[in-house]
């Protein structure tokens, strides 16, 4: 039994350390929002729920130095009235990196770090809140002691006065005085309730019924279609109640207020709505979406990562079995071409194809996430660095519906994260440098995510300085990256690739997020591992743009097989715009690049494998004309072996040590087909001359019983 308490225990923190990471995020862009509107109590609402919330689960898992300080959190921002603006953001600011550095420790089964700052923050906005409601109901004593009838009520009241009138109920103050004569002046008080009840609906009652004064007074806020006169006269219980006051209570009906049920209140009165459920008014679209969120929640099933990778694993296992019952089906007709039962398997193979598709898709969706889950941790890490560096920076979010595998949301959230940071250390000016140039004091940082063929595009653009070439390179030459020779060959986009390069850094000074050399070269290494690629568009004075281009490394896809060199390999079929013949004849060189005239344009070529053969001018070719955003690239091939779905297989580096080769194949019949990185291969053509690189013919491949081994066996990420 024991064991079986300990697994339910590890089971149910790991289901804690899950959602902990939700509200804390949770809370930081409740404190963003509190930052931007100081005076938005529901925002103070929100961020108290997601603190009640992670109180409750800490205590639940037994981390009680978390939970104690939530609860404290919680405690201060109960109170009636709480000092809005920016010392309460400051103080969640500051509770969502306790809480995310306690967590850690927790994760590492060590003992959380001491929060004394925390507490002093929050005992100062206990301090404050207490302070404010104490004159609250001072103000309120003195508008009294004046004859003023207007009373101060709680927002759970006020809220209470917004229903009673969206139904078309008159509200009043009513003051009962208690007759001194009175025998039963403790009963008195629910007396009144009594003969109200069958009139309206009583929505306050002061005081407290253990309250001394409760035998000298009772001060009600009343809902009822009764006039006044009518409800005076309800009150008027002769030895009980001397005198009676009854005030209108008049308020605007604000926007999008509905009505809600009442119910009991902690003084036995009723309410219009529970404190902790309802304490603002709520529009009517919103509760629909609120109750229809709250039903896809109870719908939504956890389901560990590696489970799914399995399925989809069978999945590819199933599609390679179709393939090779296609290739036994294609032999079998070739050998009895007149045989009856060809037709039945061929129906059989169509409708198992359909099935396998439907089967792929739908667990490739359950793979695939939003980049929002991505993107929506920026603004709070953005709002740091801004304040360290002096800047003001605005950021806009597009495409955040574009879904993307996790294992890759994953991969790239590092090296998104510096780029974002450089944008804003970096890229956008100070407040005073772009007042003076003409621009905003407060800078512009947007993100941006689509599909793109087959691949992903993420894009972190900025309306800054841009980045200055000349002075690239002139850092380069400093700090010894490049040498004077060199330099002086660099085109412009050589130049910028320099920034890439380990312990480059064009700040004149050292700080906390910038001038140390670090960041961008850890993004190229990353982007290195994934596969993927990177450019970069700037314009000096306008801003830069770094768009990182993700191949689909977890998918199922048709491609185009062909050879060369007697080997095979494949690319994408959405990537080939078209195919064309040529001879060797055909092609020239141009400032040492072959190319190729295709009707009115001249097209750039690269060879997968050797160089051609002086005399054999005359010899066929096969060009693939490559489509790749903006860029046109032609391949030369031998010969085309023609369309398959492949299942893609990532291939570790101990494998493939190069960035040419995204990921393998098994064909149906148990060949291994590699699957070329498009992106990759027009780099590395428009960065030199191709033939001058590392072919692929000779250095990249493995021999097809190495590739069979390598794709069948443990050194494929699955």
């Amino acid at each position: 039994m024991s064991h079986l308490s300990d697994e339910r225990g590890a089971e149910l923190r790991d289901l804690f350390f899950e959602t902990a990471q939700e509200l804390l995020q949770a809370l930081n862009d409740g404190a963003l929002k509190l930052e931007k509107h100081p005076k938005d109590l529901e925002v103070v609402r929100e961020i108290r729920r997601t603190v009640h919330t992670l109180k409750g689960d800490a205590a639940a898992c037994g981390f009680r130095e978390l939970s104690e300080a939530a609860h404290e959190l919680e405690d201060a921002l109960a109170l009636e009235t709480i000092p809005t603006g920016g010392s309460l953001a400051e103080v969640a600011f500051a509770a969502a990196d306790v809480f995310s550095t306690m967590l850690s420790a927790y994760r590492k089964n060590k003992k959380p770090p001491a929060n004394d700052s925390l507490h002093k923050m929050i005992r100062k906005l206990a301090e404050g809140g207490k302070d404010k409601k104490a004159g609250k109901k001072k103000a309120a004593k003195t508008a009294k002691g004046k004859g003023k009838s207007e009373t101060v009520w709680t927002e759970y009241e006020e809220l209470a006065i917004q229903n009673a009138l969206i139904q078309s109920k008159h509200v009043y103050h009513i003051l009962a005085t208690i007759d001194v004569n009175c025998g039963m002046p403790i009963a008195a008080r629910q007396l009144v309730i009594n003969a109200l009840r069958g009139s309206g609906e009583v929505l306050a009652v002061y005081p407290d019924a253990n309250s001394p004064l409760a035998t000298k007074q009772v001060e009600m806020l009343f809902a009822s279609e009764k006039s006044s006169d009518q409800v005076s006269v309800k009150c008027k219980i002769p030895t009980v109640i001397a005198t009676i006051k009854i005030d209108p209570v008049v308020r605007k009906i604000k926007p999008g207020t509905i009505a809600s049920k009442p119910v009991e209140t902690p003084h036995g009165s009723t309410s219009a709505t529970e404190p902790e459920s309802a304490m603002q008014s709520v529009p009517e679209h919103d509760l629909a979406k609120s109750n229809s969120a709250s039903h896809v929640a109870d719908t939504i099933l956890r389901v560990d990562a590696e489970r799914i990778d399995n399925v989809l694993n069978l999945v590819g296992e199933l599609i390679i079995g179709k393939s090779m019952l296609q290739q036994g089906l294609n032999d079998f007709a070739r050998r009895y071409p007149k045989e009856a039962l060809h037709n039945r398997f061929a129906d059989a193979m169509a409708f198992q194809a359909r099935v396998l598709n439907d089967l792929q898709r739908s667990v490739m969706k359950i793979r695939m996430v939003p980049v929002e889950q991505l993107f929506r941790r920026f603004p709070r890490m953005i709002r740091d660095v801004a304040k360290q560096c002096g800047r003001q920076v605005e950021l806009t979010v597009s495409g955040q519906d574009t879904d993307l595998d996790k294992s890759l949301l994953d991969a790239i959230a590092e090296p998104l994260t510096h780029l974002v940071r450089n944008a804003v250390s970096h890229g956008i000016e100070g407040p005073e440098d772009r007042v003076r140039i003409g621009k905003p004091a407060q800078g512009k940082l947007h993100l941006n995510s689509y599909h793109h063929g087959n691949q992903v595009i993420i894009e972190v653009s900025d309306d800054g300085r841009g980045i200055d070439a000349q002075k690239v390179k002139a850092k380069a030459l400093q700090q010894g990256l490049v040498s004077t020779d060199e330099a002086g060959r660099l085109s412009e986009a050589q130049i910028l690739e320099l920034v890439f390069r380990p312990g480059f850094s064009t700040a004149d000074e050292i700080t906390e997020v910038a001038g140390r050399g670090v960041g961008l070269d850890v993004v190229q290494s990353v982007l290195q591992r994934l596969k993927a690629s990177l450019e970069v568009e700037t314009k000096a004075g306008l801003g830069t743009t770094f768009r990182l281009k993700l191949p689909l490394t977890l998918a199922i896809i048709k491609a185009l097989l062909f050879r060369v060199e007697h080997r095979l390999y494949a690319v994408p079929l959405n990537a080939v715009a078209e195919i064309t013949r040529a001879r060797e004849s055909d092609l020239h060189q141009v400032e040492r690049h072959e190319v190729l005239q295709l009707r009115n344009q001249v097209l750039r070529v690269v060879r997968l494998g050797r160089q051609a053969i002086p005399d054999n001018a005359s010899r066929k070719i096969f060009v693939l004309v490559i489509s790749f955003g903006e860029r046109k690239l032609g391949m030369i091939v031998d010969s085309l072996e023609g369309e398959e779905e492949l299942v893609i297989k990532a291939l570790d580096d101990r494998t493939v040590e190069t960035n040419l080769v995204s990921g393998a194949s098994i064909l149906g019949d148990g060949r291994v087909v590699l699957i070329l990185n498009l992106a990759s291969i027009i780099d590395r053509s428009a960065r030199s001359n191709f033939s001058d690189a590392e072919q692929i013919s000779s250095g990249l491949l493995l021999t097809q019983a190495d590739r069979a081994r390598s794709v069948s066996g443990s050194e494929v990420r699955q």
